[in-house]
């Protein structure tokens, strides 16, 4: 049961990066697009994640007390599983679709509490799934913003297909999707270097990496990253300043990689391989005003409205009439508009419940990543839409940045320094 778990896992990490919502659109499943059977409506590594799920409860013979010692140590959970009910009940009353609602937001919870449940050896092989799905998506990336040949159609909202875009979306779905969690992908490198030892592959793997993020054309992800390597290289220089130390190979290496990289940027901006993105920054093709628009799309409402969720026919007219076809690019105000603002709060304090367990379980360096995930609810549609793009984030934080077990000889000494304590280190 463990090994048919561990093979479950195994094809959950591969399909969250890489059974994008696009790509299930183009092979005819009704994902987000309208019609279709109920069951195409979920994600399929939601039933695979459900399913591993079962068999851990089942393991033992007793699935209510194995359910009762996943949640005796992660209470936080019920908090955010509580206020998900809740959200769960609007649906059935207001008699909308909840598979968004299962995709988005339970199903994190799910993977959560079956990673959790893993041992080292179980983890490994989801680690080594998630790092060559990760870099296929990269390497992917290149090759459609080179290549001018997208996989599949960019499609928004399900039937909404964009033509003409130069952005990569790789096996995501998405140019925002895929820059996020690549970004995240390259802080949990920089962030621990446990997960690649070796520097000499390690500095190269971030470098191929942040390039990619030309090739996705994420701009939040690109600047929030390179404002932390940069931060990260004013404390290490900072350090030095003050009489810290560093070995002559690593500060000869260190110079010869600054070179090569300052090479490698001029002559790859005079070849106009980075004019697409920077022309990102000078025109943004109506972005800046499409969230100025979804902050004035609140002011169409009353307060009970606003407070209960208005109707949404009337919300897809006022979207079309201020151009907001593309979707409303902040979670807590797209929430607002379909959930109304009691759920969003009462949702909001329940993902916060579920990133602080998270955080209990993982380096304080998911700090980072905790931030990163914020802006990009604050900056794009993300969670507000039927997605696995919380899911992605959960996975890779619980596989790459999971806190370190305490050894059992050290468990050992610390029980035996209570009561008789001396007793056992006279014998």
């Amino acid at each position: 049961m463990d090994f048919i778990v561990t093979g479950l896992m195994v094809l959950v990490v591969i399909g969250v990066y890489a059974l994008s919502a696009a790509m299930l659109t183009s092979w005819k499943i009704h994902y987000l697009t309208t019609g279709g059977a109920f069951y195409e409506k979920l994600h399929p590594t939601t039933y695979a994640a459900f399913l591993a799920l079962i068999i851990l409860l089942f393991r033992n013979g007793n699935p209510i007390e194995e359910l009762d010692r996943m949640l005796s140590g992660a209470k936080l959970i019920l908090v955010h599983l509580l206020f998900w009910s809740f959200l769960l009940i609007q649906m059935f009353v207001l008699e909308r679709p909840f598979t968004v609602i299962i995709d988005t937001f339970l199903l994190p919870v799910v993977l959560c509490l079956v990673i959790w449940r893993l041992s080292p050896a179980q983890r490994r092989p989801l680690v080594w799934a998630l790092h060559l799905t990760i870099l296929l998506n990269v390497v992917l990336g290149y090759y459609e913003y080179f290549s001018g040949h997208r996989l599949f159609p960019l499609s928004l909202g399900g039937d909404l297909v964009v033509y003409g875009e130069w952005r990569s979306s790789a096996l995501l779905g998405h140019p925002l999707t895929a820059s996020g969690l690549v970004a995240a992908y390259i802080l949990s490198l920089v962030l621990r270097p446990r997960i690649c030892p070796a520097p000499t592959l390690r500095l190269p793997l971030i470098a191929f990496c942040l390039g990619s993020l030309m090739a996705f054309g994420g701009r939040t992800a690109l600047v929030f990253v390179l404002l932390v390597l940069g931060s990260l290289g004013a404390i290490e220089m900072l350090r030095m300043l003050r009489g810290g130390r560093t070995s002559l190979p690593t500060a000869i290496a260190a110079i010869c990689v600054l070179f090569v990289v300052i090479a490698a940027l001029s002559a790859a901006f005079d070849l106009g391989i980075f004019d697409k993105m920077l022309l990102r920054f000078s025109s943004d093709k109506g972005s800046a005003n499409a969230r100025v628009a979804t902050v004035a799309l609140l002011s169409h409402f009353d307060l009970s409205e606003l407070l209960l969720g208005p109707n949404q026919a009337r919300v897809s007219a006022l979207q079309s009439q201020l151009g907001l076809t593309y979707g409303i690019e902040n979670f807590w105000i797209a929430s607002t508009v379909q959930f109304g603002a009691i759920h969003t709060a009462l949702l909001t304090f329940g993902l916060i419940a579920l990133f602080v367990e998270i955080f209990r379980r993982s380096e304080r360096s998911v700090t980072v990543i905790f931030l990163l995930i914020a802006i990009i609810a604050a900056s794009s549609v993300s969670f507000s839409s039927k997605n696995i793009q919380l899911a992605q984030f959960v996975v890779l934080i619980a596989l790459l940045l999971p806190r370190d077990r305490p050894s059992a000889p050290a468990a050992v000494q610390r029980r035996g320094t209570g009561a008789g304590g001396d007793r056992q280190q006279s014998a």
